[in-house]
């Protein structure tokens, strides 16, 4: 991924926006009222530290009603601690869940504007690879890890700030006798945790770099691997007609591999960091008593200084260990990131290099005439490759005109006219106001009701079902008419052909005034296609159809030819 600014930056200008968006009043307070929760943690802990010190003190002098006292104190800061990490946990999951929905929304706009989602499958997907991972999964980590991490930043900052102190002042001042340089060092233990925590820091940063590599290559190939069976379940029908299960276990076999290969080189990366944690967290636990220990053998302090001391020792090592204790959730966090900006930059530069318009780019404008016009089109490749050039066609209400010549390069200059496909040359002038309608080879049908999926996209008022099942009964599917308040995957289930016919009736109810057939009946016997077709001409009289074919009976339909 090429990154001409910094990767934090990035991450602002993309997510940041969050606290200036609609309801940035009730943002900001959350975020304002998170603060004053996370430094009331701080304080809690401070005063655990405290009473622990006291109870110590008390134990040592045998002080039974020091003991009650303490009793007493534990109980305010039980209630006290439950209060404040219950506050902190709702507020904080509001801006979580919050920070999530505006993102998503961000880019899921992005995604859908115009055909976009569409467009950018032409282009490499080297970056932009499974957008549906990058969506659903990736900015859920993007934002909720950002969130957790903050917040623990901020915590270890103010921890680090409240203990240090706390443990300049218990470590008093010592005598040091080096021989030839005696001296005497302020808060010892103080130095010793800052040079500690410093070298395991760079120690675990070293030993923690290929984690990132490595998490990025496993969630890519996981995504991989989860789209391909998706795919596989999508055209279950297909496979299982013509036995191509092997051959499909084979793929996810292959795919899974990499999935094992880029697990190998995280396990490798994560065993580095066990090593390194799980020493690390031994010697934190040791390290303070034998540095404190000295003073209380000799009377120094006393047990619950002592004890204090310690604890003040932990909780600084802990803030200034905080990049070693997150490397795993700043690696797989960083690797989600990368990749929702990935995908954005994708999205914004396909954005400008279909808005860029250049002198003689290929642009679909609004006429004020009932005329579809193609002026001087000249259709391309991404690459620049001419696949058809100087088509000139006006193509008025009403008419029936076939496109002939490739097929490929036909359905693209539909897609032109649908401003899907902006790579050519030339002006296509569509009537304002008039609605538009493309039939692909395989019509969508969304999981749900089958009135739902015939009625898709819906409109503000609802579709007659009298209306739907008469359709049904003309196109000879008396057996749907009953199953039309029933949820069921209905491209899966129906054959393609039954599909197709949907799509017709589905071109009925909407009543469009420009018709683009896409080879949409390529699953029809070829009189049952022309009979489709002479249907839409019955009930859309005053609709165009411009349609793509293969079958020479429909040919007759068509009342001139365009080539392309």
């Amino acid at each position: 991924m090429l990154i001409k600014e910094g990767f934090f930056i990035q991450f602002i200008k993309l997510a940041g926006p969050f606290w200036n968006s609609e309801n940035q009043v009730a943002i900001r307070l959350n975020t304002v009222f998170l603060i004053g929760l996370t430094v009331l943690q701080i304080v809690m802990a401070v005063v655990t530290t405290q009473w622990n010190a006291d109870l110590f003190d008390a134990i040592e002098e045998h002080s039974m009603s020091g003991i009650v006292a303490q009793m007493g104190m534990l109980a305010v800061i039980f209630i006290g601690s439950i209060t404040v990490t219950t506050t902190h946990l709702i507020v904080k999951r509001k801006l979580l869940i919050g920070w999530r929905v505006w993102l998503t929304d961000k880019v899921v706009s992005k995604w859908m504007y115009k055909g976009r989602y569409y467009q950018i499958t032409f282009m490499s997907k080297d970056n932009h690879d499974n957008p549906d991972g990058r969506i659903a999964e990736d900015i859920r980590i993007a934002t909720e890890d950002a969130i957790e991490l903050g917040h623990s930043l901020f915590y270890s900052v103010l921890l680090l700030g409240s203990f240090t102190e706390i443990l300049w002042t218990l470590s008093g001042t010592i005598n040091i006798n080096l021989g030839l340089f005696p001296f005497t060092m302020a808060g010892y233990m103080v130095w010793i945790a800052i040079v500690y925590a410093v070298c395991a820091s760079i120690l675990g940063w070293w030993m923690g770099k290929p984690l990132t590599a490595a998490t990025n290559a496993r969630q890519s190939k996981e995504a991989n691997y989860r789209s391909g069976l998706i795919k596989a379940q999508e055209h279950a029908q297909a496979i299982a007609i013509i036995h191509g299960e092997n051959d499909e276990q084979k793929q996810f076999k292959y795919s899974f591999g990499d999935i094992i290969n880029t697990y190998a080189l995280q396990t490798a990366a994560w065993k580095q960091i066990v090593v390194f944690t799980s020493g690390y967290s031994v010697t934190s636990m040791g390290l303070p008593i034998l540095v404190a220990a000295p003073r209380y053998i000799v009377g120094t302090i006393t047990l619950g200084t002592l004890m204090q001391s310690v604890q003040a020792f932990q909780q600084m090592v802990a803030a200034l260990s905080w990049p070693v204790n997150n490397l795993a959730g700043l690696a797989s966090w960083r690797a989600s990131v990368e990749r929702v900006l990935s995908l954005v930059k994708a999205l914004d530069d396909l954005e400008n290099d279909i808005s860029c318009r250049k002198p003689h780019q290929l642009c679909v404008v609004k006429g004020q005439k009932s005329v579809l016009k193609i002026e001087n089109v000249s259709i391309t490749g991404m690459e620049g490759q001419v696949l058809s050039a100087n088509i000139n066609e006006e193509i008025r209400a009403g008419e029936k005109v076939q496109i002939i010549g490739r097929i490929s390069t036909a359905i693209k200059l539909f897609h032109a006219i649908a401003d899907l496909w902006p790579w050519g040359t030339g002006r296509i002038l569509v009537p304002e106001g008039e609605d538009m309608f493309f039939m692909p080879p395989k019509p969508y049908l969304p999981d749900g009701t089958l009135y739902d999926a015939i009625c898709y996209p819906k409109k503000h008022e609802p579709f007659d079902r009298e209306l739907i099942k008469q359709l049904l009964k003309l196109a000879k599917l008396e057996d749907l008419v009953h199953d039309l308040d029933r949820v069921d995957d209905w491209d899966q289930h129906l054959p393609l052909g039954h599909q197709q016919i949907l799509g017709c009736i589905r071109v009925v109810l909407h009543k469009p005034k420009w018709l683009f057939i896409e080879e949409a009946f390529n699953a029809l016997r070829a009189d049952a296609e022309l009979q489709i077709l002479e249907l839409l001409a019955k009930e859309l009289p005053d609709t165009a159809i411009i349609g793509i074919t293969r079958q020479a009976t429909a040919e007759a339909f068509y009342q001139r030819k365009l080539k392309v």
